[in-house]
């Protein structure tokens, strides 16, 4: 009798440590599949692609070893069925020469860090169904063209998604779970990694002796083309965010007026049954649900505003971030001038 009661503990206690989930600390990512979707995205550009990301979750580290591209999906859906079954197909044969074939997530290109939209969180929310927990990378062809591998992993916070499912993005809710514009995305640190083969080979082709030939090309004073395309993105974000408010501020107004409507009938209804009262009758009710003044107006999402403030954050970063470099050649060209 005790060996089964120690036996039942034991098992509860397995049960309760696998439904405790460890938050994801790491992305780790081998440098072969980074080579893989920095080709498909710069081989299809300006067009954007995506891929599918495979490999294993491993507690706090979710290791990427593998991709595919997917075909170039239209809105016929024979040719959504047959990427489908692509995708089935090409999984089915990494499973045939083993390799790993974990579905972890997928990755997709973007331009200038346009990618943040309600298609990914219900990318998001559709993996969800299936994965416990998986990413999206994000790869920036126009901004790497500048020399920096614009490369990020990015996961739905765990609040944002509980708070998803219920449909509900109305200011009174998004107050009582404390949401606001910052807490929808996750942005995982990532961890390039490289067998010890390819940590060697590397090694044998670094050259021995010192660079020679400078690189001019890094002190380019011109940055002008990707400021100015940053700044058209961030006056359209402007525009729509302008456009949200507008909704907002006709929600209240219309709520101001129908309330002002609703006192003015319930005003009117109990003047009516003070007279009622006078002359021996039973009142009416003062509330009445088939008038349309009792309607109640929708309010409008902030979810499209919440996403449009994250991006306007993003392009005034990217704008920071081009202009503090402009700024240090200029300060280096001035002090090579200054000592010519």
């Amino acid at each position: 009798m005790a060996n089964t009661n120690t036996m039942a503990r034991s098992f509860v206690q397995v049960a309760t440590t696998e439904e405790t989930v460890t938050p994801l600390r790491v992305v780790q990512i081998e440098g072969l599949v980074i080579l893989k979707i920095i080709k498909h995205c710069k081989d299809h550009s300006p067009a954007l692609v995506t891929g599918q990301l495979l490999g294993l979750d491993v507690g706090s580290v979710l290791e990427v070893t593998n991709c595919f591209p997917f075909p170039i999906r239209e809105e016929d859906e024979e040719i959504e069925a047959d990427g489908a079954n692509y995708q089935l197909e090409m999984m089915r044969c990494l499973r045939e020469v083993n390799v790993d074939n974990n579905t972890v997530g997928w990755y997709q290109s973007t331009l200038l860090g346009s990618f943040q939209t309600v298609e990914l969180i219900e990318t998001f929310m559709n993996y969800q169904e299936n994965i416990r927990r998986c990413v999206c990378i994000i790869y920036d062809p126009s901004r790497s063209n500048q020399g920096v591998l614009a490369l990020k992993a990015l996961k739905l916070s765990d609040s944002f998604m509980e708070h998803y499912k219920s449909n509900n993005f109305t200011g009174e809710k998004l107050r009582e779970k404390n949401l606001s514009w910052v807490d929808i995305f996750e942005e995982i640190p990532i961890k390039v990694s490289n067998s010890a083969l390819i940590s060697a080979f590397m090694t044998e082709l670094e050259p021995d002796t010192p660079v020679s030939q400078c690189d001019y090309d890094r002190l380019q004073l011109s940055s002008s083309s990707l400021m100015e395309r940053n700044m058209e993105f961030l006056i359209e974000c402007m525009d729509d965010l302008s456009l949200e408010q507008q909704k907002f501020q006709y929600y209240y107004r219309s709520l101001s007026r129908q309330q002002a409507q609703q006192q003015a009938w319930l005003q009117k209804r109990r003047t009516e049954n003070m007279a009622r009262k006078a002359a021996g009758e039973d009142p009416l009710p003062e509330e009445d649900p088939s008038n349309p003044i009792f309607k109640p107006i929708p309010e409008p999402s902030r979810l499209d505003g919440f996403l449009i403030t994250n991006q306007i954050s993003n392009y005034c970063n990217q704008i920071n971030g081009v202009s503090g470099q402009s700024f240090n050649r200029l300060h280096l060209m001035k002090a090579l001038h200054e000592d010519s």
